[in-house]
């Protein structure tokens, strides 16, 4: 479990946009994977996809527990304040300019509709195949690439109308 925790918690984040409720979900995840292990089949695909197949499901739980929070507070206000990490390779103009674009792009993701945001995250953030999100969102490949193609889109036009024009 140790070697999945990060990619966990990375999708988690990555949907919620919040560092300490990624970690209490991350937490949720490894103790719903621990109560549902038997349920467990390796000739449906492999455990990375199953592991990220529940995450995804808890995540949803989470995201309809939580809909009508989100309803009545301004999205401003629930904008992550993203860490600053500075890197030992890179000048500081340039660890300013990657934070803002994370920061930016942070901002943008949460704008998107869930089915968009969670097909781009799987795919670009994380690196799955289409196949694999095929079977970590239980719908046809089809339907996977066109939910990455508008979420491209629908998060190009998001981060342009906030003001990112890409050099």
């Amino acid at each position: 479990m140790l070697r999945h925790t990060r990619r966990i918690y990375n999708l988690c984040y990555r949907f919620t946009g919040n560092s300490s409720e990624a970690e209490d979900l991350t937490q949720d995840v490894f103790l719903r994977i621990y109560r549902t292990l038997p349920s467990y089949r390796a000739v449906h695909g492999g455990f990375p996809t199953w592991l990220t197949s529940v995450t995804r499901n808890l995540l949803i739980d989470h995201y309809r527990r939580t809909r009508r929070d989100r309803a009545t507070s301004s999205l401003d206000d629930a904008l992550p304040q993203l860490e600053q990490k500075e890197s030992q390779a890179r000048r500081p103009d340039e660890a300013a300019q990657v934070g803002e674009l994370s920061e930016q792009l942070q901002r943008a993701l949460t704008r998107l509709s869930p089915e968009l945001r969670e097909a781009v995250i799987l795919r670009d953030l994380h690196g799955l195949q289409y196949r694999e999100i095929q079977d970590v969102l239980s719908i046809p490949e089809g339907t996977v690439k066109s939910r990455i193609n508008r979420g491209r889109l629908e998060l190009a036009r998001v981060l342009e109308q906030m003001g990112y024009r890409p050099e």
